[in-house]
């Protein structure tokens, strides 16, 4: 049976460079976020940060919180037939819901950091800089309109990323073994 890990965490919390790890472990990455972007292009819409947040709302008024998952469930489906894959970007309860109930061999790892750590890694990011106030608006929406509180507190595994990357890759290493041993 092919793996199938979901990363979760806050922004700046490390997901991407958790992502990337499993990436090269030869892990195949499906990226929700990519599901705003299509749907954007789709409908010849400018890709922004305002169009982006319509998008995802627009989404989940239509199918619910869990669109992401439901809108991916067949892509996910068939790359598990050869690869192992890794999810980047589950935000909700009802998405990590309805992976659960459709995926027995899901395992879900938080990357778990600092608040203030995440807000000076976000401060200094190419792509989307936040300061402080809006980072913390935006964990703020996250927490309370997207539910991402429930996939992180009920998370597998956890790794605090308070350090730097090669430490963090050392804790990233540990999980990835535990979870190759359980195949």
């Amino acid at each position: 049976m092919k793996n199938l890990v979901a990363i979760v965490g806050m922004c700046g919390s490390g997901k991407s460079e958790a992502t990337s790890f499993f990436s090269d472990k030869g892990y195949k990455v499906i990226y929700f976020g990519g599901v705003t972007l299509k749907k954007l292009k789709e409908e010849n819409i400018e890709i922004n940060e305002t169009n982006e947040k319509m998008m995802r709302e627009k989404l989940r008024k239509e199918l619910g919180m869990g669109a992401y998952a439901l809108v991916l469930l067949d892509e996910i489906k068939n790359e598990l037939t050869n690869n192992d894959v890794v999810l980047d970007g589950i935000y909700s309860w009802s998405e990590l819901k309805i992976l659960k109930q459709e995926f027995e061999n899901l395992k879900v790892l938080a990357i778990v950091t600092n608040r203030q750590i995440r807000y000076e890694r976000i401060s200094k990011r190419t792509n989307r800089p936040y300061n402080n106030e809006d980072a913390n608006k935006r964990d703020i929406s996250e927490i309370e309109t997207l539910e991402k509180g429930g996939p992180i507190a009920y998370a597998d595994y956890f790794i605090c990323n308070n350090d730097d990357i090669n430490k963090f890759n050392k804790k990233l290493e540990y999980v990835y073994k535990i979870i190759e041993r359980r195949k």
